[in-house]
Protein backbone atom coordinates (compact mmCIF):
# COMPACT_ATOMS: atom_id res chain seq x y z
CA UNK A 1 0.00 0.00 0.00
CA UNK A 2 1.24 3.18 -0.91
CA UNK A 3 1.09 6.48 1.36
CA UNK A 4 -0.91 9.34 0.69
CA UNK A 5 1.44 11.53 -0.15
CA UNK A 6 3.58 9.29 -2.98
CA UNK A 7 0.24 8.19 -4.64
CA UNK A 8 -0.83 11.70 -5.02
CA UNK A 9 2.65 12.41 -6.51
CA UNK A 10 2.31 9.52 -9.22
CA UNK A 11 -1.39 10.68 -9.78
CA UNK A 12 0.35 14.65 -10.64
CA UNK A 13 3.34 13.21 -12.29
CA UNK A 14 3.08 9.90 -14.02
CA UNK A 15 5.14 10.95 -16.75
CA UNK A 16 7.94 11.65 -14.55
CA UNK A 17 7.43 8.57 -12.36
CA UNK A 18 7.72 6.70 -15.56
CA UNK A 19 10.71 8.36 -16.19
CA UNK A 20 12.98 7.38 -12.96
CA UNK A 21 12.01 3.78 -13.77
CA UNK A 22 11.87 3.32 -17.43
CA UNK A 23 15.33 1.05 -18.26
CA UNK A 24 17.86 2.59 -20.91
CA UNK A 25 20.82 1.44 -22.02
CA UNK A 26 23.49 2.71 -19.61
CA UNK A 27 26.62 4.81 -21.06
CA UNK A 28 30.36 2.54 -20.70
CA UNK A 29 31.16 4.80 -17.57
CA UNK A 30 28.14 3.48 -15.72
CA UNK A 31 27.81 0.30 -17.38
CA UNK A 32 31.28 -0.69 -15.46
CA UNK A 33 30.17 0.77 -12.32
CA UNK A 34 26.53 -0.53 -12.24
CA UNK A 35 28.23 -4.36 -13.90
CA UNK A 36 25.04 -4.46 -15.95
CA UNK A 37 23.83 -2.73 -19.71
CA UNK A 38 20.54 -1.94 -18.54
CA UNK A 39 19.35 0.11 -15.25
CA UNK A 40 16.73 2.98 -14.64
CA UNK A 41 17.75 5.93 -12.99
CA UNK A 42 15.92 4.96 -9.75
CA UNK A 43 18.53 1.88 -9.87
CA UNK A 44 21.38 3.94 -10.14
CA UNK A 45 20.78 6.38 -7.62
CA UNK A 46 19.85 3.82 -4.98
CA UNK A 47 22.93 1.87 -6.24
CA UNK A 48 25.26 4.69 -5.67
CA UNK A 49 23.40 5.51 -2.45
CA UNK A 50 24.06 1.87 -1.47
CA UNK A 51 27.78 2.06 -2.17
CA UNK A 52 28.59 5.40 -0.34
CA UNK A 53 27.19 3.25 2.62
CA UNK A 54 28.60 0.29 2.25
CA UNK A 55 32.27 2.05 1.76
CA UNK A 56 31.57 4.95 4.41
CA UNK A 57 31.92 7.67 1.74
CA UNK A 58 29.75 9.79 4.24
CA UNK A 59 31.65 12.67 5.64
CA UNK A 60 31.52 11.56 9.43
CA UNK A 61 31.16 15.58 10.46
CA UNK A 62 29.00 16.39 8.18
CA UNK A 63 26.42 14.11 6.85
CA UNK A 64 25.38 15.90 3.61
CA UNK A 65 29.13 15.44 2.36
CA UNK A 66 30.17 12.62 0.70
CA UNK A 67 34.18 12.13 -0.21
CA UNK A 68 34.19 10.35 -3.43
CA UNK A 69 36.48 7.77 -3.80
CA UNK A 70 37.80 6.67 -7.14
CA UNK A 71 35.06 4.25 -8.62
CA UNK A 72 32.43 7.19 -7.44
CA UNK A 73 34.60 9.76 -9.14
CA UNK A 74 34.15 8.60 -12.43
CA UNK A 75 30.60 9.02 -12.50
CA UNK A 76 30.17 12.26 -10.49
CA UNK A 77 32.69 14.74 -13.03
CA UNK A 78 35.81 13.70 -10.84
CA UNK A 79 33.91 15.96 -7.97
CA UNK A 80 36.16 15.07 -4.96
CA UNK A 81 33.23 15.73 -2.55
CA UNK A 82 29.61 15.90 -3.65
CA UNK A 83 26.95 17.39 -1.54
CA UNK A 84 23.77 14.81 -1.23
CA UNK A 85 21.81 17.08 -2.73
CA UNK A 86 23.90 17.03 -5.75
CA UNK A 87 23.74 13.41 -6.42
CA UNK A 88 20.37 12.96 -8.61
CA UNK A 89 21.36 15.87 -10.89
CA UNK A 90 24.63 14.44 -11.28
CA UNK A 91 23.64 10.78 -11.45
CA UNK A 92 20.54 12.07 -14.33
CA UNK A 93 23.30 13.45 -16.41
CA UNK A 94 24.65 10.27 -17.76
CA UNK A 95 20.68 9.83 -18.96
CA UNK A 96 19.29 10.51 -22.09
CA UNK A 97 17.11 13.54 -22.36
CA UNK A 98 13.45 12.39 -23.69
CA UNK A 99 12.53 14.13 -26.77
CA UNK A 100 8.78 15.25 -26.73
Amino acid sequence: MLPPLFKKAVADNPKKVADLIDFVNLPTILRDFMGQSQSSQLNCFRRVWSYIKENNLQDPLNKNVVNCDQNLKSILLGKAQVDLTELPMLIKLHFPKKSK
